[in-house]
């Protein structure tokens, strides 16, 4: 969103959503990352102000302009241009605080029940065929939503494990409605997953080809940190952007969506999935993406960036 002193001062010069569909001009390297109109429209209500009398956009300012460093969860090994961007932009210390991959907590996955039952079924299958689905515990679907992707899952033809839970805040009386006879018709091929999984686990796993994920942060490093390619189906906020920067780099697919509203179809799922999965064109996402997993994975470089961001507070902690 441009400068801090634009955020505050609102002179950022793109006012419509018509603007945001291509890279700002302070973006001083080539790039395709951009917002959809149908997310340009959000981008542009955060603009405005809201109750509180202030914009979305004032408040990021103001905290920033406040700030002495801003640290991030990245690391200049993956996105070296878009960190020395922010420091450019925003005339302060950017300091990448490494992607910090998870542990997997070995003595806890075997004896939970759920991983037992989900892991025999993912040794039943081929190595490297089954595509994990997760959208994350915060996109709440429609019903054409839902019911397109498991269409969708149900025509690529692919192995598939579904974690589908209930968005946080739902009733336990709201039901998942999946298309009638769905999971009769796939039973064998795909599961659907309606408890919590142990996502980590199933990243890990040998079976995995694929993560079709809606793009948070916290996903992408999950997945890649297996070499896992994504095919992406993206819904919140900086997510369509998240994305795009996964294309850039080559290692995902993002599911074809109309620029008006944001919907998809059952053959725009089944073709992304193909296309990752079993067509040459994505050979070399299926490539890249396991190449990445040495950054994404490495542990010990990621604890290095941690380790100098403690040594930065110990330097500074004296300071007024």
């Amino acid at each position: 969103m441009g400068t801090t002193s634009a955020l505050i001062n609102g002179l950022e010069d793109r006012t419509k959503p018509e603007d945001f569909l291509a890279p700002p001009e302070w973006v001083t390297f080539e790039t395709k990352v951009a917002y959809k109109l149908y997310e340009a429209n959000w981008v542009v209500g955060a603009a405005g102000k809201n109750a509180s009398g202030f914009s979305d956009t004032y408040r990021a300012g103001k905290a920033i302009a406040g700030c002495d460093a801003m640290i991030i969860r990245h690391c200049n090994e993956f996105e070296p241009e878009w960190l020395k961007l922010l420091e450019e932009l925003h005339k302060i210390e950017v300091i990448p605080l490494g992607l910090m991959p998870p542990n997997i907590q070995e003595t806890q996955s075997g004896v939970n029940e759920a991983w037992i039952s989900i892991k025999d079924w993912l040794c039943s299958q081929k190595k490297e065929s089954v595509v994990y689905v997760a959208l994350g515990s915060e996109v709440v679907l429609s019903r054409d939503q839902l019911g397109e992707l498991a269409h969708g899952l149900e025509l690529s033809g692919i192995p598939f494990l579904w974690a589908l839970r209930k968005p946080a805040g739902s009733s336990q009386d709201d039901p998942i409605e999946l298309p009638d006879g769905f999971e009769e018709r796939v039973k064998g091929r795909g599961v659907v997953w309606k408890n919590w999984a142990p996502q980590l686990e199933i990243l890990g796993h040998g079976s995995i080809g694929a993560f079709l994920t809606h793009c948070g942060w916290s996903s992408i490093v999950e997945g890649l940190m297996f070499g896992n390619p994504l095919i992406m189906l993206p819904f919140l906020v900086d997510q369509g952007l998240n994305a795009r920067v996964l294309a850039d780099k080559q290692v995902g697919v993002e599911v074809a969506r109309n620029e008006q509203d944001g919907s998809y179809t059952r053959n725009d799922v089944a073709e992304s999935m193909r296309m990752v999965m079993i067509e040459d064109e994505g050979q070399k996402i299926r490539g890249k993406a396991k190449a990445l997993s040495a950054v994404f994975g490495d542990r010990e470089l990621h604890d290095q960036y941690v380790e100098s961001f403690i040594e930065y507070l110990e330097n500074h902690e004296d300071k007024p």
